[in-house]
């Protein structure tokens, strides 16, 4: 039975699971590989960073992940469908690794950032209530 994550090694044998199934995806492989061109040796350590202070607060990831997707955006469209891919590789090498607390800490926020960061560059604020209505209030004598 797989193991929580529980350190900076496990953090990047999750990352680079990811990112060989990312490479390989016909949806959003491209994007790495013709688009940003990654460099996955100099990238890896900045996403072991990231997800590191994601999952047990390290405090190690200073950059701007908004920025970097900003970016890449201007140079193509990224669309929900490539954020609901990217979960679901994601969440793929998290349950093929990992099981537990961590591993599900690592699939909500996850999907939380895809989230924040596809509103964000589709113009609205990166919130997930924005979307959340108001009803007219009734007038006195109208039901």
């Amino acid at each position: 039975m797989p193991h929580d994550l529980r350190s900076r090694d496990d953090v990047e044998r999750l990352v680079v699971e990811f990112y060989r199934r990312a490479f390989a995806d016909p949806l959003i492989g491209p994007i790495f590989t013709d688009i940003a061109h990654m460099d996955l040796g100099a990238h890896l350590p900045i996403m072991c960073d990231f997800w590191e202070t994601v999952l047990f607060r390290a405090g190690v990831y200073r950059r701007n992940a908004l920025q970097v997707h900003r970016d890449l955006h201007a140079l193509t469209p990224l669309l929900p469908e490539h954020f609901d891919r990217w979960l679901l590789v994601w969440n793929g090498a998290v349950d093929d690794l990992f099981a537990g607390e961590k591993a599900q800490l690592a699939k909500v926020q996850a999907d939380r950032i895809a989230g924040s960061i596809g509103r964000r560059l589709a113009g609205s604020s990166g919130s997930g209530f924005e979307t959340i209505g108001t009803r007219p209030v009734p007038r006195e004598g109208e039901a």
